[in-house]
């Protein structure tokens, strides 16, 4: 989909003309573009009926009469969220139409066309391993002044494309996606861009720096373990993030074998890396001014006679020991190495991790809500907060004292995976060992459940979400560009 703001539509058949709550109801405000006075009319007489949720429509067919199509779409009180779910229901009506034209009210702020923009490519998203043809489509946001609202369409464009991007790396089947494959993935995507450069360690160097977990996860497969460590390094950046994904591209539980069923979306596990790899070149894309250093453990968790086992002990980079009681909990153990590496060697003022990490996040917060943890409170809440303006949600979680006894082994420092309930806390709880003084510059994020959707709804498609590139991409944008208590300053 090519989208461009506009003061003249061109051929105009298919016309999306906006419904905003008004003082007295819904209704219809003036318009940048000039519809015709029969067509108005008409839509007026049905503007009542989208009392509802934003992304509520009414398609008006007009045969012979120009527009054809005239699609009535609500965008409630006219906040992003709003614009975003009518820009998606444009795009799902209008499937099969090969040019759009959306009136925008006169004077909309440049957030309205944002949120538009993000839903009409978002929603229109699909992936397939098949040849089939792609309607190309051309939509015409028509507007008042196009050099107010630029700079917000185009920044609309690199976060939708940094979500597909996101979204193809955890939709490709893990008969190809390998560690290999998605490191090489990385690579070809650096090629040529100023300001980003990439290091992939292979299998003999992360036995030789002593990441002896994520070796550990990757050693009952043939396709043997990756880290990639990606750089975005733009001139004068002040505050250096560094993103952590876990990257498991497939996981059969290892020793610890899941059923059959638990295994099929499998290929979604490396959630978490796909959407910090994407929000990094996407931040890239409009030149943030912050230094990120994003780090991918990269794993297939196979069931072989080289698998470890759930009794095993592991030695992380830095020295920690694990005692690993459920070889289906491997994305901790890969985590683990790759933030202690992090805290050790890079030195980052903030510290985020993303990670499809347990299923206790479904159970606790249900398909749409990632579960949040940190130990600081500005910082927990401005990553909420990124989230909602994207449109993402996220819940803060306690990380409470008397949990941390669970984690004690005889025969090791950690217990990787305690049996004791509420398995994301504890999950997030033996993370924290590892980001040793960083504890209170760091966010850690299960979004196991909302990195995939059963079905098309609003801007999701059916399959990976790419949850967490749009909130990773608006929060990185609001970092203060200063010394200052969201980036670390003493």
């Amino acid at each position: 989909m090519a989208i461009r703001v506009a003061v003249e539509p061109g051929a105009a058949r298919a016309v999306a003309l906006p419904v905003l709550a008004l003082s007295g109801g819904p209704g219809l405000p003036p318009t940048a573009y000039e519809l015709p006075e029969d067509a108005r009319a008409e839509a007026a007489e049905l503007v009542g009926d989208l009392d509802g949720e934003a992304g509520a429509t009414r398609l008006l067919r007009r045969p012979l009469r120009t527009p054809g199509h005239l699609l009535l779409t609500y965008a409630g009180s006219g906040d992003e969220a709003g614009w975003r779910a009518a820009g998606a229901a444009v795009s799902r009506v209008f499937e099969d139409e090969t040019s759009i034209t959306v009136a925008m009210p006169v004077d909309a702020p440049a957030e309205a066309v944002r949120g538009l923009a993000e839903g009409l490519l978002l929603a229109e998203y699909q992936f397939s391993m098949r040849d089939d043809a792609v309607t190309e489509r051309d939509v015409t946001v028509v507007v008042d002044d196009p050099s107010s609202y630029e700079s917000a369409l185009a920044t609309a464009i690199v976060t939708a494309d940094a979500t597909r991007l996101a979204r193809d790396l955890t939709n490709t089947p893990s008969s190809l996606k390998d560690p290999a494959w998605f490191a090489g993935q990385v690579v070809a995507a650096v090629e040529g861009r100023p300001g980003l450069s990439v290091v992939v360690r292979e299998p003999e160097q992360l036995a030789a720096e002593g990441f002896g977990a994520i070796l550990a996860v990757g050693g009952g497969s043939a396709s043997l373990p990756r880290l990639v460590e990606l750089s975005w390094q733009p001139a004068g950046a002040r505050t250096h993030v560094v993103l952590v994904g876990k990257g498991i591209t497939f996981d059969t539980g290892g020793v610890s074998i899941k059923p059959v069923d638990a295994m099929k979306l499998m290929r979604k596990d490396m959630g978490g890396a796909a959407s910090v790899i994407a929000a990094t070149l996407g931040a890239a894309a409009l030149n943030l001014p912050v230094r990120i250093t994003t780090l991918t453990p990269l794993a297939e968790n196979l069931l072989s006679g080289s698998a470890f086992r759930p009794g095993d002990v592991v030695r992380h980079y830095g020295g920690l020991t694990s005692e690993t009681t459920n070889s289906d909990a491997e994305g901790r153990l890969v985590l683990a190495d790759a933030l202690a590496y992090a805290v050790a060697r890079l030195s980052p003022d903030l510290l985020i991790d993303l990670a499809t990490l347990t299923g206790a996040n479904s159970v606790a917060l249900g398909k749409r809500t990632a579960a949040l943890y940190s130990e600081s409170d500005e910082l927990a809440a401005a990553f909420i907060g990124a989230g909602a303006e994207a449109g993402e949600q996220a819940w803060r979680m306690p990380l409470p004292a008397d949990y941390v006894e669970y984690l004690g082994s005889e025969v090791a420092d950690l217990y990787s995976a305690p049996d004791r309930g509420a398995g994301s806390v504890t999950a997030a709880l033996y993370l924290r060992e590892f980001v040793g003084d960083r504890r209170d510059r760091w966010v850690h994020v299960d979004m196991s459940a909302p990195s995939w959707s059963e079905s098309a709804d609003g801007v999701l498609p059916k399959g990976a979400t790419g949850w967490g590139v749009r909130t990773l991409l608006r929060w990185l944008a609001a970092l203060p560009s200063s010394s200052g208590s969201l980036n670390g300053g003493e």
